[in-house]
């Protein structure tokens, strides 16, 4: 068991010959389909849906296999120059085919006898919602060299600001007590059990943000000035319309979710203020204080300790997701520490040709960590239920995804919970509720804030004083006074990664929906059943 996962089950490095086969496969096959799509007037429908299929299936394995590998390489080397470059040309190689890729969903959309074609083809019949899907955004469609030139200027327009942003905050020199550390270590500190520490660490991540503060203003700028350009041409109302659209989400959902959000947040103001008074804070709770433990569990995890506790917890849950967590630990899925070049937080990427997944994490041995991991387990054991379906069905949407990780961290945090006694149930309480208030407060804030940079992008370029100011307004409007506001976080822009995904925008309220319908499915189940069966996980990662 590793520290640092093993990417050998994709390649063992860029002179590996399956690296250099692929590669060279992925340019040819991209070439093949170039040529398949002048012919397509020339087939039946049938014949040539069917190809395009075919064409598409191996399509994303390939792509999905080289990428992964490259973004995974990446990820834990963001200064790696040849990593940089190879991805570069996986991405522009890709791009070339943006437009065929737009041509193809064109055949598709208007064929006349698709709906026939799925009811009496076996392998068409598998992609009935994706090809039902293809039709219905077909609206949105642009000519097909507009949606090529807009998929070769984003390698370098939105993609390589989304980089940037990445290298920068990986890279970030943080001083502190005379030392240099990374932004991910100065973070974790935020869970110290030294209150000192937990201000100094807040103190010396503000002042490390004035290195980059202007750099990543411009990142963001521009990231989400291209993603509203995008938005006009294709003829959504917003970009939060076209983003609830990919997310097979209606607004009158996600309006629901928010109402129901804006009537408790007094209670969650309410948790903030009494946890201010404990800490001895007259104000409202100081932004350092939002993790800070309280009870007398000051329990620590190595990586051993993390699997054992994992494992053993969802072991009565759902046999097989503890065995994949066994595996995940075992065969070196997930890379653990966190160190300079490496990006902040935490993510799954599924890896379904290999049946397998990767989990990056900044450990530090917390009890929270070690809910992260379940978090990101939950991703993994969501590709657990995914790898044997067919390749183009692999995709699923953010609020989906959200809610397979939320359920896994409620699952192990409950359990956790029950078999605690006295402060150390305390602290495990506290350390829940300090979750539930990130998915609800700061998810909030966080929405309020891309939707004001999304509107007032349109107008203005956006400086970083401008964008302090709109950060510390939506913590003041979902923190309320659970915050002293004159101790919030101006710079929470700066080294959240969800905000500069070049290809996806509002990455935050999937959290929140996922967080309430992951506790709401619990609280309804244990009405009907006192002991969760084993059947509960895999029913609810089935649902799409």
């Amino acid at each position: 068991m590793n520290s640092e996962w093993s990417l050998d089950v994709l390649y063992k490095g860029y002179q590996d010959e399956a690296f250099i086969f692929d590669l060279k496969k992925f340019n040819e096959l991209i070439q093949t389909i170039k040529g398949y799509v002048t012919t397509l007037k020339e087939h039946t429908e049938e014949i040539a849906v069917s190809a395009i299929i075919s064409y598409l299936e191996e399509y994303t394995v390939l792509a999905s296999k080289l990428s992964s590998y490259l973004f995974l390489r990446q990820s834990t080397n963001t200064t790696d120059s040849e990593t940089t470059a190879l991805l570069g040309k996986v991405e522009e190689l890709d791009s070339t085919l943006s437009k065929e890729i737009a041509m193809i969903k064109k055949y598709i959309a208007k064929a006349e006898t698709l709906d026939q074609l799925i009811e009496t083809n076996e392998m068409l019949k598998g992609y009935k919602f994706f090809l039902e899907e293809i039709k219905k955004d077909a609206k949105f469609a642009l000519s097909d060299e507009v949606e090529e030139v807009i998929a070769k200027l984003n390698l370098s327009a939105g993609s390589a600001w989304s980089m940037m942003q990445q290298y920068l905050t990986s890279t970030l020199e943080v001083d502190y007590n005379g030392e240099k550390t990374t932004l991910s270590a100065i973070r974790n500190l935020a869970y110290s059990n030294d209150p000192a520490v937990r201000k100094s660490a807040y103190e010396a991540e503000l002042a490390s943000y004035y290195k980059i503060k202007d750099a990543v203003a411009f990142s963001l700028n521009n990231l989400k000035s291209q993603v509203n350009t995008i938005v006009d041409l294709r003829g959504y109302k917003s970009a939060l319309s076209m983003t609830l659209i990919h997310s097979k989400m209606k607004q009158e959902t996600l309006d629901a979710m928010f109402t129901a959000i804006k009537e408790y947040l007094p209670k969650f103001h309410a948790y903030l203020r009494r946890k201010a008074e404990i800490l001895g804070h007259k104000n409202g709770l100081p932004w350092y204080e939002l993790f800070a433990p309280l009870g007398e569990s000051s329990r620590t995890f190595t990586i051993a300790d993390a699997k054992e506790y994992l494992v053993s917890h969802f072991r009565g849950f759902a046999d097989d997701l503890a065995d994949m967590i066994e595996e995940a630990f075992d065969k070196d899925w997930i890379d653990f520490y966190p160190h300079t070049g490496k990006v902040g937080g935490a993510f799954c990427d599924n890896l379904p040709y290999v049946k397998q997944s990767r989990i990056l994490t900044n450990f530090d041995g917390t009890l929270s960590d070690v809910v992260t991991l379940a978090h990101e387990l939950g991703h993994a054991y969501h590709g657990l239920n995914i790898q044997e379906h067919l390749p183009l069905n692999w995709d699923y949407s953010m609020p989906v995804a959200e809610t397979a990780s939320t359920f896994n961290e409620t699952v192990i945090m409950n359990a956790a919970i029950k078999d605690a006694e006295g402060q150390e149930q305390l602290a495990l309480v506290e350390s829940q509720l300090q979750d539930v208030t990130q998915i609800i407060c700061d998810i909030y804030s966080r929405f309020l804030f891309e939707s004001a940079v999304f509107e007032k992008r349109k107008e203005a370029f956006l400086f970083s004083p401008v964008l302090e100011e709109m950060m510390l307004n939506a913590q003041k409007e979902a923190y309320g006074d659970g915050l002293d506001h004159s101790q919030l976080h101006p710079f929470m822009w700066i080294c959240k990664s969800h905000y500069y995904r070049d290809s996806l925008n509002f990455y935050n309220f999937p959290y929140a929906f996922g967080g309430l319908f992951a506790r709401g499915y619990m609280h309804s189940t244990r009405k009907r059943v006192p002991h969760l069966c084993q059947n509960t996980a895999p029913f609810l990662m089935q649902q799409r």
